[in-house]
């Protein structure tokens, strides 16, 4: 009878551990993978975002309106970056994405708050991505019944807010009901195509090299270039076609609406998806099977989800995983969907993100090119 041996067993164990330590790519992962976690869920990930950028259109710069302004930049949670200006000029900040709330102090408020008249200030905040601005609005709520506190003494205790000596007019700008479903289909547009498009064009790479059929490609007079664009153009089709089925759903199930351009949506995702393949076909170059393209797709697809705004949002981060996460495509492409399909953008508008993934798309093609030609060699 064959007994269990330790002996054989910790030969085979040594043979694969060594077997392992060669495999440098999957033992880098590995290890790389759990502390890339780590630091992102415990430094990066913030769901109490504050600092949020504010604009104030400040028509009564009187007491009662500069002392609800500190209140509210005491509160940790608004970060005024814009005063003085027109309410047309905030509009278009927000409708950028420079600012997330817009506060208009009407230039009778503190005159009608003293009389009790109870005045109407107005905050309208951008709601395309609903957790980013909740905790700061509840925080509001509260705000309006401490702010006041030092100036209504004396003649004006009676107006101590209980209830408000003013009427607090929220608008939730881009998505009025607050629904998580505007911020979250759109988002998935750009995460379905970032997984696929770089998973698909590296595993395709990589399993023609494994079969031997990369050695009869190199052998034709096609070049380095042409090659690339040949492989990465037919899973442009099938991005297409994945897009048609997400909107489909996003219209019929969910109802988000379509607000900007559809053949601009359209030409937007081109450019996103060619980064992707470019993402793509680099790894391709890089791994010697195709275990090491999946773990390679998936290195880049992880920090591209959580660094991106689509989990979690963009403002809450810390300044070095914001200046990490604009490098990212997904961040700019996430920005650019919402902004067409929610606020009805243009092209105009949208060129501050798009500049960023064309540069990156152009990195990406001339490192695939680079590590082509080197596998030529």
């Amino acid at each position: 009878m064959n007994m269990f041996r330790w002996a054989r067993m910790w030969a085979v164990f040594v043979k694969e551990f060594q077997q392992m330590l060669r495999d440098r790519l999957t033992f880098a992962m590995a290890v790389g993978v759990p502390i890339m976690q780590l630091v992102l869920f415990g430094y990066a990930i913030n769901m109490d975002p504050k600092g949020l950028p504010t604009a104030v259109v400040a028509q009564d710069q009187g007491v009662m309106g500069r002392s609800l302004l500190a209140a509210m930049q005491n509160s940790g949670y608004f970060r005024i970056v814009h005063s003085g200006m027109a309410e047309a000029e905030a509009d278009a900040l927000m409708a950028r994405g420079e600012v997330q709330f817009i506060v208009v102090i009407p230039g009778d408020f503190g005159a009608r708050l003293v009389r009790g008249e109870h005045p109407a200030l107005l905050m309208a905040a951008d709601a395309t991505d609903p957790s980013a601005s909740g905790n700061a609005l509840a925080a509001l709520q509260q705000l309006g019944t401490q702010a006041l506190a030092r100036e209504l003494r004396g003649p004006l205790a009676a107006l101590q807010p209980r209830p408000l000596p003013f009427e607090m007019r929220l608008q939730r700008r881009y998505n009025p009901e607050g629904l998580s479903r505007y911020n979250i289909v759109p988002g998935l547009i750009g995460t379905i195509l970032t997984m696929t498009m770089v998973m698909l064009t590296s595993l395709a790479m990589t399993r023609e090299r494994e079969r031997g059929t990369m050695e009869n490609l190199l052998a034709t007079p096609v070049r380095p270039l042409e090659v690339m664009l040949g492989k990465i153009l037919p899973y442009v089709l099938i991005g297409y076609l994945q897009l048609l089925l997400i909107l489909l759903a996003a219209w019929l199930l969910f109802e988000v609406p379509m607000v900007g351009s559809f053949g601009l949506l359209m030409a937007m995702i081109g450019v996103f998806m060619l980064a992707n393949l470019g993402v793509g076909f680099t790894f391709s170059t890089l791994a010697r099977n195709q275990l090491q393209a999946l773990q390679m797709t998936f290195f880049f697809f992880l920090p591209s989800m959580l660094l991106s705004g689509f989990m979690f949002p963009f403002r809450g981060m810390p300044g070095w995983a914001q200046n990490l996460g604009e490098v990212l495509p997904l961040t700019h492409f996430l920005r650019i969907v919402r902004g067409i399909m929610l606020k009805g953008s243009g092209a105009a508008e949208l060129l501050p993100e798009l500049w960023p993934m064309l540069a990156f798309l152009l990195v990406a093609a001339l490192v695939a090119l680079k590590r082509y030609r080197l596998t030529l060699d």
